[in-house]
């Protein structure tokens, strides 16, 4: 869905080729978009031949919404070739605007697929995952799994620690990755005034405060740059203690909570405000 995977398999490709990294030494992630979610084999191959690798590391469900596949009216039994035209391949939508979704089968069908993929291909695949999931889409997807998410991958930041889903995975060895740590462009993390000054404190910048908050929480961090000096400034994290952390948390005392991430499906995630 990022349309990165041509370009970040050719720098795998380039750096590999010049000696600086082995493929053994990177993990890589990739994930099945909405439109896949019917025929997976085909979105995990046609990754792996964008990233030109034989496998990869691990693929998530990248949100648990299937959507129309082929630009087709899937909400008539006779799958009618009607009100197509200019339908986007990523993101379909219905004459009247709102996305099309896919009633034909449910994330848990779709977690099903995933894991028949993963059980004939494992060769091409190390591990599958989730991304975006609540604890009730987690539940319902647990009620019936074969094998358990190795990960989750959610938005998550100080306004938006999300507790209650952090707990629940832990609870289910579910590995947590975060992404946007640092919040949106022009984020209003950048300017709290407690982070700026747990940040002069600590004689680093606000950024290595965000992401070192999700290590001391126990979970990876995606930090995202095209920037040289921003991407060198991102690997250098620090120790949070527990009273660094409870000064992150009163940012969210009173259930005030901040999401950045909230595409407008038509569904409803199972995401509560509290969190």
């Amino acid at each position: 869905m990022y349309g990165n995977e041509t370009e970040v398999g050719e720098g795998i490709k380039e750096a590999i080729d010049a000696g600086i990294v082995k493929r053994e030494d990177l993990f890589v992630t990739t994930k099945l978009w909405c439109t896949y979610h019917t025929r997976v084999d085909e979105g995990l191959n046609q990754s792996l031949s964008n990233l030109r690798l034989a496998y990869v590391d691990l693929y998530l469900m990248h949100w648990p919404v299937p959507m129309n596949p082929q630009g087709k009216n899937i909400h008539n039994k006779k799958l009618l070739l009607t009100n197509t035209k200019g339908n986007h391949p990523n993101l379909p939508t219905l004459p009247d605007g709102k996305r099309d979704l896919d009633n034909s089968l449910t994330f848990v069908d779709t977690w099903q697929n995933m894991e028949n993929v993963y059980k004939a291909s494992s060769d091409k695949v190390r591990a599958i995952g989730v991304a975006n999931f609540s604890v009730p889409y987690l539940e319902k997807l647990l009620a019936s799994a074969n094998i358990t998410p190795a990960a989750n991958q959610i938005e998550n930041h100080p306004y938006l620690p999300q507790q209650e889903i952090v707990d629940f995975c832990k609870s289910k060895k579910i590995h947590i990755t975060a992404y946007s740590p640092l919040g949106s462009t022009g984020s209003p993390l950048f300017k709290e005034e407690s982070i700026m000054s747990l940040a002069k404190e600590k004689g680093v910048s606000v950024g290595c405060i965000l992401l070192s908050y999700h290590v001391a929480r126990g979970n990876s961090v995606l930090a995202k740059s095209v920037t040289k000096s921003r991407i060198d400034e991102n690997m250098k994290l620090i120790d949070l203690d527990d009273k660094d952390m409870e000064k992150l948390k009163k940012l969210t005392e009173g259930g005030k909570v901040t999401r950045f991430v909230y595409p407008a499906f038509g569904v409803n995630l199972g995401f509560a405000d509290k969190q």
